[in-house]
């Protein structure tokens, strides 16, 4: 298990985690060894315990490790220690371009199409290295703070395809191909689909297909056509739609067929966005019947040669579906040489199609023999396969299906680059460049290959390839002492890439460059890479402590961690800010100030504020503050709390009430007495009439309110 401040493979220190996926989680660490800052990848443990996935994992990680762009996260290292596997690659600093589309709802179509170019010549790079990465998606392209793009995670996805990882955790399925939903075969342009997926949500911030699962979402993707991104956005032009169409065709031979021709309209776009210069295939026109033609039947009859093996099958039958297409295109420009034919018109038979038809007749009727002739068979035991037994004839089918898995190794040296990479594709291997300053050979010639001539080895294994550079190469120039930013330029000027470390340097003004690999004045390939040390000048031992009150627990451990200083004991208590409840309320050093690395930060957890109560023990004295209460009325008390508890309601004519109350809630309250004022009836004589009157008595209620404070206990 992966903790904060171990040390793996003797050199990468763990500092922080920084990122999760669905198959591994990302930390930040230093390489002790080349003194720079690192990411490291580490595989979840479902996955560590796979130990066919782990063996296709670090082959693929290893074969991205040899990818060098600028658009792309550089893969460094590859390990495995106490059964943790882990890939080391460049730390970028910067977000993803998924978290980039949500921060700013969509892209404009400028920045939109910048973007994809960036990723377009990141994946034309791996692509052009036989590497296919599979699961293109805003997730997986980072933009650093200054503004580059960079894919990350070639070759991983493709280790997990081959092991049958399921999608919810290979990515979103928003991004997959129709091909890739089917779980058929997958090529370049199954990623050329996914950046297209990826163009419509840049443009418009949302994903063309969405469904309630997984499996409603990838249907959508093979049945349903593209939306188009201007219902959504009118403003998008016309030739960006119809780039965005064309990556995402369902057909893959109707997609761009290369990263380079994508790239072509995408820059095209930038300069006439609004011109129809985007060729997209009519499906109408493609699915139209036409005659075969005699360059057809000798392509077919080509093919039939060469079908030695299932394998060789199913890559000729690729490489016909693009001949075909071809060959239409071919026909389309000479009209005349079309030959179109109707099924009732008895005048138009070929006896070339007949033959044909023949032909093709017969080799299906022997196809099904030959099945059935198997099936019968291996139902009365004739044919015996994964069994155990010494039988010779078991031995010798063992022998020749392993053998038929190998190749011979071809001759390449002598050849051109472009030959022998299209020589070694074609028998099933997979080429990989190294160039080897020389002035034996012309530059571009094949001097050596890494497997022997006429070596059996398996399909699809690579062969390293050591071509010529001309021994004039490129002189590295001197940027040691120079800034950075000039550095940069100035290699690059030269048609270097650069990668630059950074490391701690008393003597060296902090940004100029210490040191760099290859050194001055020395000759390199064109388009090698040149590692430039830059300092960050004295280092400093002591931190500034970063401000974690109102944090939850533990993203203040996580900023302490990030600053270099660590979290002490961390304790409960009672806070008087509600606000603050379950966040920290306290920290041990004041803000801002500096102290040594390491130093341990105590910290303090509210659970909210304290609970206070009040008691009231008090006489209740009569209500003599209304002048028409006279002693022995009956008088109804009620005593009632400031959040509406009422403690007490009597009625007494007998004052002082004694009351005893514990546990209120309240600091304050009310005291109401409520009483009746009766007045008695009067009887006057009238002096002139001698008459007696007689005047009823009256009743009037009364109302007297006594606020009161509470005592606290």
């Amino acid at each position: 298990m992966i903790k904060i401040g171990m040390i793996i493979g003797d050199r990468y220190e763990i500092l922080e985690k920084i990122g999760t996926g669905g198959m591994s989680d990302v930390y930040k660490a230093k390489d002790h060894k080349l003194n720079r800052f690192v990411a490291v990848k580490v595989l979840k443990q479902e996955f560590s315990e796979n130990a066919n996935f782990v063996s296709k994992f670090r082959i693929e990680a290893q074969a991205a490790a040899g990818l060098m762009h600028p658009n792309i996260v550089n893969v460094y290292d590859v390990g495995e220690e106490g059964g943790i596997y882990y890939i080391v690659m460049e730390l970028v600093e910067g977000i993803t371009l998924k978290k980039y589309i949500e921060k700013k709802a969509r892209l404009s179509v400028k920045e939109a199409i910048s973007i994809a170019i960036q990723v377009s010549m990141g994946i034309e790079a791996a692509h052009n290295n036989h590497i296919i990465h599979r699961d293109i998606k805003p997730q997986n392209i980072i933009i650093s703070k200054e503004g580059k793009v960079k894919v990350t995670d070639f070759g991983i996805a493709k280790a997990a395809t081959s092991n049958t990882i399921t999608s919810n955790v290979m990515g979103s399925v928003h991004y997959t191909s129709p091909e890739q939903a089917r779980g058929g075969y997958s090529d370049e342009k199954s990623d050329i689909y996914s950046l297209g997926v990826t163009m419509f949500e840049m443009l418009t911030g949302r994903v063309p297909f969405n469904g309630e699962t997984t499996v409603a979402i990838a249907i959508k993707h093979i049945q349903e056509e593209l939306p188009s991104p201007r219902d959504y956005v009118p403003e998008i032009p016309y030739s960006v739609e119809q780039i965005v169409f064309k990556c995402c065709q369902t057909s893959p031979d109707r997609r761009y067929q290369s990263m380079g021709e994508l790239i072509v309209d995408l820059k095209q776009s930038l300069m006439n966005p609004d011109e129809d210069f985007v060729k997209v295939i009519d499906p109408d026109e493609e699915a139209s019947t036409r005659m075969i033609t005699d360059k057809d039947m000798a392509q077919i009859k080509k093919q039939s040669d060469r079908r030695d093996s299932m394998d060789e099958a199913m890559r000729l039958n690729k490489s016909a579906e693009y001949a075909r297409e071809e060959y239409y295109e071919e026909d389309d420009e000479d009209e005349d040489e079309e030959e179109y034919y109707e099924d009732d018109d008895d005048d138009d038979y070929d006896p070339k199609m007949e033959k044909i038809t023949t032909v093709l007749a017969i080799v299906a009727a022997l196809l099904i023999g030959g099945i059935i002739i198997f099936l019968v068979g291996r139902a009365f035991g004739m044919f015996q396969f994964g069994e155990s037994t010494t039988d010779p004839t078991t031995t010798q089918n063992e022998q020749q299906a392993e053998q038929s898995e190998q190749v011979a190794m071809i001759a390449v040296a002598g050849k051109t680059l472009d030959e022998a990479k299209k020589a070694l594709i074609e028998i099933g291997l997979t080429p990989e460049i190294q160039y080897e300053v020389t002035d034996a050979y012309e530059e571009g010639i094949v001097i050596k290959a890494s497997v022997a001539e006429g070596e059996m080895v398996p399909l699809n294994s690579n062969v390293i390839l050591t071509v010529a550079e001309g021994s004039d190469g490129v002189v590295v120039p001197t940027v040691t002492g120079k800034s950075k930013s000039e550095a940069t330029a100035l290699l690059e000027k030269a048609g270097f890439v650069v990668n630059v470390t950074e490391s701690y340097d008393s003597a060296v003004q902090n940004g100029y460059v210490i040191s760099q690999s290859p050194e001055a004045e020395t000759t390199a390939p064109a388009g090698s890479s040149i590692t430039i040390r830059v300092s960050q000048g004295a280092e400093d031992t002591k931190v500034r402590v970063p401000n974690v009150i109102g944090l939850t627990e533990e993203d203040a451990i996580v900023s302490l961690t990030e600053s270099g200083l660590s979290a002490g004991s961390i304790t409960q208590v009672h806070h008087e800010d509600a606000n603050l409840t379950d966040k920290i309320c306290y920290q041990s050093y004041s803000v801002g100030s500096y102290v040594e690395k390491g130093t341990l930060i105590d910290l303090k957890v509210s659970v909210g504020p304290e609970e206070v109560t009040y008691s009231y023990a008090e006489s209740i004295t009569a209500p003599t503050e209304d002048a028409d209460y006279k002693s022995g009325m009956s008088v109804t008390v009620t005593v009632t709390t400031a959040d509406g508890t009422q403690l007490l309601s009597t009625q007494t004519s007998s004052f002082p009430v004694s009351v005893n109350y514990k546990g209120i809630k309240s600091p304050t309250g009310t005291i109401t007495y409520k009483f009746t004022v009766t007045t008695e009836a009067t009887t006057t004589t009238d002096p002139e009439t001698g008459e007696t009157i007689t005047v009823e008595g009256t009743s009037t209620e009364k109302n007297v309110e006594r606020a009161i404070t509470f005592t606290q206990e």
